[in-house]
């Protein structure tokens, strides 16, 4: 199996000062499956993100966040997973459920990428818990780390 990783995880691991780093961290080194996958969205999510100024508790430079995602794919256990037009339509069954709000299009296509691809979606985000038969961990935001 395969662990997608929303980027909300992939930010906590990078900043040690991030609310969820130590969680992150204990999913990392206790919970991750023989795969950890990076796929496009979440690498421009992370791209994106871990430069915003209000994100991180130091945004990176972009030469900063490229060189943190090639040291992850750099580790055997990481990988980027293609895109494919074969998605569209669990992406499009995601979408059209009548609890889908505007702010769930990303994680629609997370769930459907994942279920084409039989990753397991692992996020603090609660919303994937909408989505039937996605294998999904959530990590816990009040994680005391102590496992």
């Amino acid at each position: 199996m395969t662990d997608l990783l929303d980027v909300n995880v992939w930010l906590a691991l990078v900043d040690e000062n991030h609310v969820h780093h130590e969680r992150a961290l204990y999913y990392w080194q206790n919970q991750a499956d023989s795969q950890i996958a990076f796929c496009r969205v979440t690498l421009l999510g992370f791209l994106r993100l871990s430069t915003h100024p209000k994100v991180l508790s130091r945004p990176l430079t972009p030469s900063d966040t490229w060189e943190i995602y090639q040291r992850y794919r750099a580790e055997a256990h990481v990988v980027f997973v293609e895109d494919s037009s074969e998605i569209d339509a669990g992406f499009m069954a995601c979408s059209r459920q009548s609890d889908f709000v505007h702010r769930m299009w990303t994680d629609g296509y997370l769930a459907a990428f994942a279920q084409f691809n039989t990753c397991r979606i692992i996020s603090f985000d609660s919303d994937f818990n909408r989505f039937p038969d996605l294998n999904f961990l959530q990590l816990d935001r009040s994680f005391s780390g102590t496992g």
